[in-house]
């Protein structure tokens, strides 16, 4: 079975990397770009094409979640997109595509980028963010708020799809891992010691190849959840888990890994590894850590 890309895949990825090089990463979160995203199609993008979206499925919202992850954008397009999007009604989908309407969701006590959306999806229901406190966030381009609800918005609203989420999860750390790879490799191939780069020495070789070899993998298991969201697979529920146990623990990895590769820069405030670092370990904690997932896999083994 072939699981590369298709030609169209691979031009939404091309596309994508090259909109959010120029903008990507930064500290903060520039609203006007929300609409831009519209614009490209991509808030709508397996939204069905009556409502405005582009009527495609999971696995090319895979490929935007993994760039978005390797730029470590920082607005509620997980919040929206891979939380809320799928159990919206019709109208809803429609200002969501459009641009015009940002949601999250709560999962467990915890809502993704509370400060940034215009409503919330919460046990069926949908609320305005007006009543809310903001908790610490290890990621600080990703808060997590708990929200106090006043007034409904919305009643009958479906329930977030989790293994959809840990999905979308996954795919953002591998794009995670992959830029730290990249990251770490370019010091390697520059940095010199004793007139040689440093990339010659097997202690920064073997560790930039061991992530290497976990990134795709991570990716392989990371596609192979998205498409068993995208079409409905029975499987789904277990992928999902196994690909964000794995996924984010090599992200995690990848981090640490590059790190130590740049040595006393690395762990500098203004290198930007640290922020990828803090992002991974996010996505690591964030619907269930990497045991909890791993324990969901088991379970279904073993059932």
């Amino acid at each position: 079975m072939d699981f590369s890309l298709t030609p169209e895949q691979q031009e939404l990825k091309d596309e994508a990397r090259r909109w959010l090089a120029g903008r990507y990463p930064a500290e903060e979160w520039n609203e006007a770009d929300w609409q831009e995203l519209a614009g490209l199609g991509w808030l709508g993008v397996s939204a069905p094409e009556e409502v405005g979206g582009a009527g495609l499925t999971f696995v090319e919202e895979a490929v935007l979640f993994e760039e978005l992850g390797r730029a470590l954008y920082p607005g509620p397009y997980f919040a929206t997109v891979g939380l809320a999007l799928p159990v919206l009604p019709p109208a809803e989908q429609e200002q969501v595509a459009a641009g015009a309407k940002r949601w999250s969701a709560q999962v467990g006590t915890l809502v993704p980028d509370l400060d940034k959306v215009d409503a919330v999806l919460a046990d069926g229901e949908a609320y305005g963010p007006d009543g809310y406190m903001i908790d610490g966030s290890i990621d600080p381009t990703r808060s997590l708020g708990r929200l106090m609800p006043s007034n409904s918005l919305l009643q009958g609203l479906g329930e977030i799809d989790l293994p959809r989420a840990r999905a979308a999860l996954a795919c953002e750390a591998v794009g995670i891992a992959q830029r730290a790879l990249e990251l770490g490799v370019e010091h390697a191939s520059t940095r010199e010691q004793f007139g040689k780069p440093i990339g010659v020495y097997q202690a920064v070789s073997h560790a930039l190849a061991d992530t290497f070899a976990e990134t795709e993998l991570a990716r392989s298991v990371a596609y192979w959840a998205a498409w068993c969201v995208a079409v409905g697979d029975e499987q789904a529920p277990v992928a999902a888990a196994a690909a964000k146990a794995f996924a984010s623990e090599a992200a995690v990895a990848a981090c640490e890994r590059s790190i130590q590769v740049h040595g006393g820069t690395g762990f500098t405030w203004e290198h930007v590894l640290h922020r990828y670092y803090r992002r991974a370990l996010w996505i690591e904690h964030f619907a269930g850590s990497a045991a909890d997932n791993r324990a969901l896999v088991a379970a279904a083994l073993l059932d």
